[in-house]
């Protein structure tokens, strides 16, 4: 069977906040450079594809990690607000990663160019997300840990995913990428761009146009799911920990998903497959962009990025359409075909 597919011209991808981060260990400077560095040569063969690239990164447990420094210091050292904070660990995550994304880059005698861009994200004053903080960030604390540090330092905990206890935070739903016009100039220059680190700057504009950052933190899969669709990236790739999503994870009955329709991953979103912490965010992205003209959503891991691109590995999300055009095997599964 022909499970390929060409390498898109234009992509965008979304990597985790670990990408710098050391969840355990080392998490000095030297460590943070460290990680980026492994992360630079893992994708190493996707910043050497000829193509129009955008990098969305996250910015979870750095964000957290400040947070947690802002309410420890702030007898001494004035609390600065979140989104601010956003912006800190946007402009570091990015420098840290064009960085060594170059460095590799120029180790095998490529000079493409990489930038950060500090990109604002308006989001809706109004968004009910305001009032239901959820979205985890920052480092994982036990219960009592968590409960503890809610009563001495008034923030707000919750268990995620059964991984731990962490801050939650509103994550209000992205509107408009600000300065989407430059990220488009730059990509077209075949320039690696990152773009919209951390879900992006939460702003909201007012009655005279003017913009104003709010306390929050945007999901930065579903805005790499609204950049794409404005740019008109019809491929939108996912890059987590494990190459494929699952159904049933962690169970006897686990199924690794390989290409899946886009109402198929809807019914399994509603049973409860993927958790609100871990799987989901990246799987309602994924609808997102599908249901706003996307062809292809992939799943996969920071490894096997290029291989999922040609359909060798990964989950492949699209269109109902997209779906049944399919041609079938004597198995009667579906074929992946070129595109």
């Amino acid at each position: 069977m022909d499970h390929s597919y060409e390498i898109p011209r234009r992509l965008i991808v979304a990597i985790g906040g670990n990408a710098i981060d050391a969840t355990k260990g080392d998490d000095t400077p030297k460590g943070q450079k460290a990680i980026a560095e492994l992360t630079a040569r893992t994708v190493l063969p996707l910043l050497q594809l000829d193509n129009q690239l955008v990098i969305v990164h996250g910015n979870g447990p750095q964000v957290g990690k400040l947070l947690l420094a802002n309410a420890i210091a702030r007898e001494r050292v004035t609390p600065q607000s979140l989104d601010i904070l956003v912006a800190q660990t946007q402009g570091a995550t990015a420098y840290l990663l064009a960085q060594a994304f170059e460095n590799v880059l120029r180790e095998t005698g490529n000079p493409r160019h990489v930038v950060g861009l500090v990109t604002q994200v308006e989001v809706d004053p109004d968004d009910p997300a305001f009032n239901n903080p959820t979205k985890p960030v920052g480092p994982f604390f036990t219960e009592a840990e968590g409960r503890a540090l809610a009563e001495e330092l008034g923030v707000t905990v919750k268990e995620d995913s059964g991984r731990g206890w962490r801050y939650t935070v509103a994550s209000p739903k992205p509107r408009h990428i600000c300065d989407i016009s430059l990220v488009e100039a730059l990509m077209c220059l075949r320039t690696v761009v990152i773009a919209g680190g951390g879900g992006g700057i939460p702003v909201v504009r007012d009655d005279m146009g003017r913009r104003h950052g709010v306390e929050a933190v945007i999901d930065k899969d579903i805005t790499t799911a609204v950049m794409a669709n404005v740019l008109g990236i019809r491929d939108m790739m996912i890059l987590t920990a494990v190459p494929r999503v699952s159904i049933n994870f962690g169970k006897l009955n686990q199924r690794d998903l390989e290409r899946v329709s886009a109402s198929t991953m809807r019914k399994y979103l509603a049973e409860g497959h993927f958790p609100p912490g871990s799987m989901g965010p990246k799987v309602e992205a994924a609808l997102l962009f599908l249901e706003a003209g996307g062809k292809r959503a992939i799943i996969t891991s920071l490894e096997t990025a290029v291989p999922a691109l040609r359909g060798e590995t990964g989950t492949h999300i699209v269109n109902d359409a997209d779906f049944a055009a399919q041609p079938v095997a004597d198995n009667g599964e579906k074929v992946l075909g070129r595109r």
